[in-house]
């Protein structure tokens, strides 16, 4: 069994070119599905010795584990790929994992700021300090393009275009696109390069990460979360706002305002509509919110 998760693993990345943190997720899971098998057995199973039954018996266990159901469905996604490829290769001569359907999804909707608690937060770092102007710049970047947080730490100087207002980014599965930049992004982005000091001794292969720490390395997206969590403190914000709520609501904002949606997937860089459909949910919920509060028979019903 692993010998022939490491071939899928190596397939992944040279035949489908994909990312390091897709190879990392398919690795994780098949991991978790290895070790599950390998329970009560001296040695893990070979694929072709593995039924639908074995692979339902795992899933309860992730259901009885407390896993949610969208973890549960994304590890049924690198099952049968894993699968897939197994037979193709002929490591096994059915795919038992075809059988398998995804549990129902969970319709959470994602958490978002209003336009004054976005603006409240992008007031909060300092901008009489270095550190504090490239927060400003973070928060500003991510929440004027609709960033990723991987995105954001992964641009570079040469991925900025300040004059037309455009950051080249790379997102899932490699794909690019370019993302339009506010005139206070821009204007934050100006001032943090100014005094922004990369580490003259690291090799970057000739790129120049755009935020760096006090060290003038790459930021991470770890230190960029922590950088979020004290501002929301300060700022007395909701401590449930991650880096991708500034995402969640720069889509949402844009619906409000009349953005269409096939407009607002090109800005995320969805590969499909139905991944941004969910913004539209969250834009009727905040009309449903008004009409409440404003329609005089919408408070009568209310009261009554």
């Amino acid at each position: 069994m692993h010998e022939v998760v490491s071939r899928f693993l190596r397939y992944l990345d040279v035949e489908r070119n994909a990312s390091e943190l897709t190879i990392k997720s398919y690795r994780e899971d098949l991991t978790s599905l290895t070790e599950f098998l390998q329970e009560d057995l001296p040695e893990p199973p070979q694929p072709s010795a593995i039924g639908v039954l074995d692979l339902r018996g795992y899933v309860s266990a992730l259901h009885e584990a407390g896993y949610a159901k969208s973890s549960v469905a994304r590890r049924l996604a690198s099952i049968r790929s894993f699968f897939k490829f197994a037979q193709r290769e002929g490591y096994t001569d059915n795919n038992p994992a075809k059988p398998l359907r995804n549990p129902r999804p969970e319709r959470n909707l994602p958490h978002v700021l209003s336009t004054d608690e976005i603006g409240k937060l992008l007031e909060t770092p300092p901008a009489r300090e270095s550190m504090g102007l490239r927060d400003r710049a973070i928060l500003e970047t991510m929440y004027s393009a609709g960033l990723r947080v991987s995105e954001t730490v992964g641009t570079n100087d040469e991925d900025l275009e300040m004059t037309g207002g455009l950051i080249r980014v790379r997102g899932k599965g490699k794909r690019e696109r370019l993302a339009p930049l506010g005139s206070f992004a821009v204007k934050a982005l100006k001032r943090w390069l100014k005094v922004r000091q990369l580490d003259p001794t690291l090799d970057l292969g000739g790129l120049s990460p755009i935020f760096t720490n006090r060290f003038g390395r790459r930021l991470t997206t770890r230190s960029v979360a922590r950088m979020l969590e004290k501002y929301l403190k300060l700022s007395g914000l909701d401590l449930r706002t991650s880096p991708h709520s500034l995402r969640h609501s720069f889509a949402t904002h844009l619906l409000d305002g009349g953005a269409d949606i096939r407009s607002v997937q090109e800005l995320l860089g969805h590969k499909s509509l139905i991944t941004t459909q969910i913004y539209t949910h969250v834009s009727t919920a905040g009309l449903r919110e008004v009409y409440e509060r404003a329609h005089p028979k919408a408070r009568r019903s209310k009261s009554s």
